[in-house]
């Protein structure tokens, strides 16, 4: 296939060019001012169309909070466990949500999706592509992170339960980390002595590619004190981290640049429904960006649903970010952020053809999606 004429935004360089795409077996095979096509090769005129990478969410539920299901199909939270690191968001997901398919209609090809916030650990997410009849044959890298969380939502959930303070569930987060620390130096002291290897342990099972660096702490973090306490435990243990949802990171724009990790915003076309989310604004991503902080916004879908990911990034242009800083907000950024920019986020060669095609910029709410391809397949248009 080759989609020529078309106005390409690539997301790597800031001014668009026009150049034609060849996809084959999947990929983009070359980008070029003119692409002759072979023999009897598609076609595909994008003649007055802007062309994009896939729209990438580096924080979501899509499919694991069932669309129009009510309360009893919600399965992002495991409220009997606050320490639960070995659950597995792939294991909610539901490939028939109806969710899913509304995201490509959008052109969000790409998801990082995992459990919710309700425990101090809650399990692991991964990158998965919005087309797919099952999760197996969708992902795109599992596990990416493992997600933990600070603030309101796990004193809420586990109040009554020995978690009513924010140093409690930073003591917790902190306990298990020692334990499976030593678990981990234990295990790998014992090497094939199976009578000198500790008790197998699930739960630290699951921290051990946290411990070794592999996959990053996902924290939930709305408030400055919280992204400081994250960055503190993280620095503690000598794991990696990424901020999620950082709704004060504006508050602490060196602190987070300085720290080095990525920070993940959003969401913010919601209201103020908890006292953590008083200061939240759409100028926190642009100022983030300008601190020279590698930014991604993020609906948390379902919160905002997670078709309107380029319409968040569209409200931070207006409120000051600039706008190719806001399109990598949406693209290279979060596909860096969850450990998939070799695969996806920009149009380069030798990346997944995963493509969008608009009648104009799709950060402006008016703009329509004409066509989407997710490995080269055309799955909207």
């Amino acid at each position: 296939m080759v989609i020529q004429n078309g106005t390409l935004y690539t997301a790597v360089q800031p001014e668009p060019l026009r150049a034609d795409i060849a996809v084959e077996n999947g990929k983009i095979r070359a980008i070029a001012p003119h692409i002759d096509p072979a023999p009897g090769e598609e076609v595909v005129d994008a003649d007055g169309l802007r062309v994009y990478p896939g729209f990438v969410d580096a924080h979501s539920h899509l499919a694991l909070d069932g669309y129009g299901m009510g309360r009893a199909s919600v399965d992002y939270n495991e409220m009997g466990d606050i320490l639960s690191p070995q659950l597995r968001g792939i294991d909610s997901f539901n490939p028939q949500d109806r969710s899913i398919e509304m995201a490509r209609q959008g052109g969000v090809t790409t998801a990082g999706v995992g459990p919710g916030s309700a425990n101090v650990l809650g399990g692991t997410f991964f990158a998965v592509k919005t087309f797919g009849v099952c999760v197996d044959d969708m992902i795109l890298r599992d596990p990416v992170a493992m997600k933990c969380a600070f603030g309101e939502n796990p004193k809420r959930c586990y109040a009554e339960k020995g978690n009513s303070a924010r140093m409690s569930t930073a003591a917790k987060l902190r306990e298990i980390l020692y334990a499976a620390k030593d678990y981990m130096e234990r295990k790998e002291a014992a090497g094939d002595d199976v009578q000198k290897r500790p008790k197998y342990n699930m739960k630290y099972e699951a921290l051990i590619p946290v411990l070794k660096g592999e996959i990053p702490l996902k924290a939930h973090a709305h408030r400055a004190d919280d992204i400081c306490t994250a960055i503190r435990i993280a620095k503690e243990f000598g794991v990696k981290l990424t901020l999620e949802h950082c709704t004060e990171g504006h508050l602490i724009p060196e602190i987070v640049a300085r720290s080095g990790f990525p920070a993940a915003v959003g969401p913010t076309l919601t209201h103020a429904s908890k006292l953590e989310l008083t200061n939240k604004s759409f100028e926190t991503p642009g100022i983030l960006a300008r601190a020279g902080c590698q930014v991604s916004i993020i609906t948390d879908a379902s919160v905002i649903p997670q078709q309107y990911l380029p319409l968040c990034a569209g409200l931070a242009v207006k409120a000051g970010m600039d706008p190719f800083a806001a399109l990598q907000a949406i693209t290279i950024n979060p596909a860096k952020h969850l450990g998939v920019d070799d695969r996806v986020g920009s149009l380069e060669v030798g990346k997944d053809a995963d493509i969008v095609l608009a009648g104009g910029d799709p950060m402006v709410s008016d703009t329509q999606i004409q066509a989407v391809f997710i490995n080269g397949n055309k799955v909207v248009g």
